[in-house]
């Protein structure tokens, strides 16, 4: 066990500490942004009329179900827990540098996920199975890799599961003083229920459909209240922001380079472009395009970065200093709320955190799910699977297991080799179907004209 533990913690150093991760990313996004002429700036309002296309007549998951799938596992704990880690420690500055990241990450999004789509299989009911493994298999004729990559989808789920149940506890315990067990059991009871209970379609997706847009929805509502009140603050906040990402003050005090880090490691693992996490979703999707899930993962990273992330920084940022001083993790954002909405504050943010961890728990173990099929189409696996989930989900919200959250940082992390070493020879075939369809849509248009 200690020789495995130095194993994972080794592997962990080299990637996330000596920042190879960072490299592979940044350069791919860099890449594919380039191969598809920022595929991500040109098309976002056709992303935006693909995401509402009529789905009436699909009978598997739809474009704007995988979108909700994929969000979930983005949106989570991260996107507040993480940006006030970015902010901080790199300071505003930091936000800045998320935002290029998301930027440019899109487009890493877009080609990872029409590769996804192109290779994916049709099951014998007639719905669709895939992601990275199955791009591995079917295009790269090497499914030991593409075990090696579910099998460290697996690992990192089972950590991902355990530190958003124990955000939720914390965060309740916190503002509560509750009994850790009782909301484990609660939450234990509420995810038991979403993956057993049996329906036409998944009761993940069926979940995750209702819970994400009223979560994301509700969430912004309170953000766009604050910046309403706020308006006056704003331009110094946006001036804040730039200023820092370039600062004179930072660069002289050898600062810039954790500024710039901070938000580029908090943007990348925050929207997981280039991991292929959002591949299980996008492959699922019943699209007669590629490029048409392509898009609608692109638009996923924005939303997670750009939206969501861009909104908690504003929520701190705005907030009065002084209020916040000696706070730091979730306590500085309870604060922020509170000394933006008053007590509500800190009951919104135990509920928001709530739901954001929550969707994320379902999103990642649906995305087991399918990483395990796989491995073994042995549904008896499927039921271990889904035992073992509820148990760690329960485990993972009276205690914190530091070593099962490190599976998270090391599955991400092979992960994201794997899938990076994957698409980037393959970027050209996406590309081609990316011509195809900007050559399609531009016909259409000279025939209506």
């Amino acid at each position: 066990m200690n020789l495995i533990k130095t194993i994972i913690n080794l592997v962990n150093s080299i990637l996330w500490e000596k920042n190879i991760l960072v490299v592979l990313l940044i350069g791919m996004s860099i890449y594919a942004t380039y191969r598809t002429r920022f595929m991500q700036v040109r098309l976002l309002k056709e992303m935006f009329k693909v995401l509402k296309g009529d789905d009436s007549e699909v009978e598997g998951i739809t474009s704007l179900e995988a979108f909700y799938l994929g969000t979930a596992c983005r949106v989570g704990a991260g996107n507040i827990a993480g940006v006030v880690a970015a902010i901080s420690i790199g300071g505003p500055g930091s936000l800045f540098w998320m935002w290029m990241v998301a930027l440019l990450g899109a487009s890493t999004s877009f080609v990872e996920s029409v590769l996804a789509v192109i290779y994916r299989e049709k099951t014998e009911n007639g719905t669709y199975k895939g992601g990275t493994p199955w791009i591995i298999k079917n295009r790269l004729n090497k499914k030991w890799l593409g075990i090696a990559y579910a099998a460290a989808s697996l690992l990192c789920y089972a950590g991902v599961i355990q530190v958003m149940s124990n955000s939720v506890t914390e965060s309740v315990v916190g503002a509560y003083k509750l009994n850790p067990k009782l909301i484990g059991a609660v939450l234990t009871l509420l995810v038991s229920l979403a993956i057993f209970t049996k329906g036409k379609k998944d009761t993940i997706v069926v979940t995750l459909n209702k819970i994400v847009p009223v979560m994301a929805f509700t969430y912004l509502a309170v953000v766009l209240y604050i910046l309403i009140t706020n308006i006056t603050g704003i331009p110094g906040v946006i001036t804040k922001i730039f200023s820092a990402a370039f600062g004179i003050k930072e660069f002289a005090g050898g600062a810039l380079g954790g500024v710039i880090m901070q938000g580029v490691r908090r943007g990348l693992f925050s929207n997981e472009a280039g991991s292929g996490n959002g591949n299980y979703a996008a492959a699922l999707a019943d699209v007669d395009d590629p490029v048409k899930q392509g898009m609608v993962q692109s638009l996923s990273v924005f939303v997670d970065t750009l939206i969501i992330c861009s909104a908690t920084a504003f929520v701190i940022l705005l907030a009065d200093s002084t209020a916040l001083e000696g706070t730091s993790g979730m306590v500085l954002f309870q604060e922020a709320l509170r000394n933006h909405i008053g007590w509500i504050g800190i009951p919104f943010t135990v509920v928001i955190l709530f739901f954001f961890s929550f969707s994320t728990i379902l999103g990642v173990t649906f995305y087991g799910k399918n990483a395990l099929s796989f491995i073994s189409e042995k549904s008896k696996y499927s039921f271990i699977y889904n035992l073992i989930v509820v148990i760690m989900v329960y485990v993972g919200a009276i205690q914190q297991n530091f070593f099962v959250w490190s599976l998270a940082d090391f599955g991400l992390g092979i992960m994201t080799v794997i899938n990076i070493l994957t698409i980037s020879p393959l970027v050209g075939e996406a590309i081609v179907y990316l011509e195809k369809y900007e050559k399609r849509k531009k016909t259409i248009v000279k025939s209506n004209t």
